[in-house]
């Protein structure tokens, strides 16, 4: 079932939550079997005028810095709709609609169309999907990311696996080349890395005792990997000085290379994070 509030809607499937916000439509909860998965800061922003600090925040049509607008676009900060039929009472299914406005073709002088679909598909199972059209004239390319915080017991002891063998950039040395040679990625510092032609599972474990998230992606070859230890979050307005070790962000994308989409053709995508026992 489907709950909406003003400002949020939440699903249920049986002893499985999620809610999201209508700003940014952007997931601030998943509890498989009651327990929680995502990380949102006790100091993220709610008031509907800064992105949310946490959850599972929309990145388009810009991932990073930007020369027409914010860091990572205008989703994550503008109000979506929901679309008819769906997120009502005895739904476990919602879908946000986000089209161009006067606002955003300010920024951006593109039309388009934006449908963004959260399922609970099981107990531990949550489904994204994503289509994004060109409702245009004229052909527009962007890039695109599902940038999850996940909620960890202890980042140190935390390994992202699945990534052996890429290539990635490292933003906090310089935007340095590397390539990716431990099986199981475990960071000790300041992390800010874009991995490039991920496989199609990403296993992130432990997240706590005993489980493990796993992401299983469609069409986002690229991953994300981020935390901004202790002298970043420090510096962080919305988030705590010490959150940093309880999160972990991987996060799935089409970000290494944009995507040129042509008038009245679609992009689709998505991903299902699934939570395992150990």
């Amino acid at each position: 079932m489907a709950h909406v509030h003003s400002e949020t809607i939440t699903l249920k499937k049986n002893n499985s939550s999620a809610t999201a916000h209508l700003f940014g439509a952007t997931l601030t909860s998943w509890k498989p079997c009651g327990v929680e998965t995502l990380f949102v800061s006790q100091k993220s922003y709610f008031g509907n005028q800064k992105p949310i600090r946490g959850g599972v925040p929309v990145v388009f049509p810009q991932f990073g810095p930007w020369e027409c607008g914010p860091q990572h676009g205008f989703a994550r900060r503008t109000k979506w709709l929901v679309k008819e039929g769906t997120g009502d009472i005895g739904s476990d299914t919602v879908t946000f609609v986000l089209e161009d406005s006067e606002a955003t073709r300010k920024l951006w002088n593109y039309k388009f169309r934006f449908e963004y679909t959260l399922s609970l598909v099981s107990d531990n199972e949550l489904k994204m999907d994503a289509i994004i059209t060109n409702t245009g004239e004229k052909e527009f390319d962007f890039t695109f990311l599902l940038h999850t915080y996940f909620a960890v017991s202890d980042v140190k002891n935390c390994a992202v696996i699945g990534l052996k063998g890429c290539n990635y950039i490292d933003k906090v040395k310089n935007n340095q080349n590397c390539l990716e040679e431990n099986e199981k990625v475990m960071i000790s510092e300041a992390t800010d890395r874009v991995y490039q032609k991920t496989a199609s599972i990403i296993t992130v474990k432990p997240v706590s005792e005993n489980r493990e998230a796993t992401i299983e992606k469609t069409n986002l070859p690229d991953t994300v990997v981020w935390n901004p230890w202790e002298e970043s979050a420090k510096k962080m307005e919305d988030f705590g000085d010490d959150e940093w070790k309880s999160m972990i962000c991987v996060e799935a994308g089409y970000v290494n290379s944009h995507y040129n989409l042509k008038p009245k053709e679609s992009f689709k995508a998505s991903q299902l994070l699934r939570v395992s026992k150990l």
